[in-house]
C-alpha cells in the first residue's frame, strides 16, 4: 500500500479548509470542521498545521492556482478581443464551458481574516495585484487608444466590481444572475475610457499598498 507524503497531506488539509469554509462559513471554522471534511483526525490536522494562519496562507496559494490554471487553459489560448472577453467573461462566471470556481464563501471568510492577519492580507493583496497587473496589460494590448494609466486604472476598476459583486452573493445572498448587470457595466466602463482621453489628474500609483 502506497504511503501518503506529508505534502499530500497537507494538500488534503488544505482542501477539507476549503470544503469547510465555502459549507459553512468562517464562524464554523475549526480542526474539528478541517478534519471531518478532510476525512482526518483533529490531531493530525494540528500536526502538520500547528498554527492555523499557515493552514490559511496554504489556502491562498491553493485557490490563486487554480484561478491561474484555469485562466491558462481558457484566456491564455485566445488570441485578439476573445482574449480579454474570456478574462472579463470568466471572472464573471459567463464563459461557455468553463465555470468559476465555487469559492465564493471561502474568498468572504479569507478578507474577513486580513483584518487581523497581516500575512493572510499581504497574500490576497499580491493575488488581486497580479490580476490587475495582468489585466492592464491585456487592456492596454487590445485598446491602443488607453494610455498606460486608462488600462492601469481599469484594472482596477474590474477588479473592485468583480469583488464587489462576488460578495454581495457570498455574504448578502443576491441572485448570482445578477453578473450580467456587473459585466455590462465593465463594458461600459472601457468604452468610457476609450471614448474619453480627457485627463482628469496626476497618474496615481494604482496598486500601491501603505505600509503596514
Amino acid at each position: 500500500m502506497a504511503s501518503t507524503s506529508g505534502q499530500d497531506r497537507r494538500q488534503q488539509i488544505v482542501q477539507g479548509a476549503f470544503a469547510a469554509l465555502q459549507a459553512r462559513g468562517l464562524p464554523h471554522l475549526s480542526y474539528d470542521a478541517v478534519a471531518e471534511r478532510a476525512g482526518l483526525t483533529r490531531q493530525l490536522v494540528r500536526y502538520h498545521y500547528p498554527e492555523p494562519e499557515a493552514l490559511m496562507l496554504d489556502l491562498c496559494d491553493m485557490m490563486a492556482g487554480i484561478y491561474r490554471d484555469v485562466l491558462i487553459a481558457t484566456a491564455g489560448s485566445q488570441q485578439g478581443p476573445a482574449r480579454v472577453d474570456a478574462f472579463l467573461d470568466f471572472y464573471f462566471d459567463m464563459l461557455d464551458g468553463t465555470l468559476k470556481p465555487r469559492d465564493d464563501r471561502v474568498y468572504d471568510a479569507m478578507m474577513s481574516l486580513s483584518a487581523g492577519s497581516p500575512a493572510v492580507r499581504e497574500r490576497l493583496s499580491g493575488q488581486y495585484r497580479l490580476i490587475g497587473q495582468v489585466l492592464s496589460h491585456e487592456f492596454g494590448v487590445q485598446y491602443p487608444a488607453l494610455d498606460q494609466k486608462a488600462a492601469e486604472e481599469l484594472s482596477w476598476l474590474f477588479v473592485c466590481l468583480m469583488y464587489g459583486h462576488w460578495k454581495m452573493v457570498a455574504s448578502l445572498g443576491f441572485d448570482p444572475s445578477h453578473r450580467v448587470i456587473s459585466r455590462r457595466a465593465m463594458d461600459r466602463l472601457i468604452r468610457s475610457y476609450c471614448d474619453d482621453s480627457e485627463d482628469f489628474g496626476p497618474p496615481i500609483d494604482v496598486w500601491s499598498r501603505e505600509p503596514e
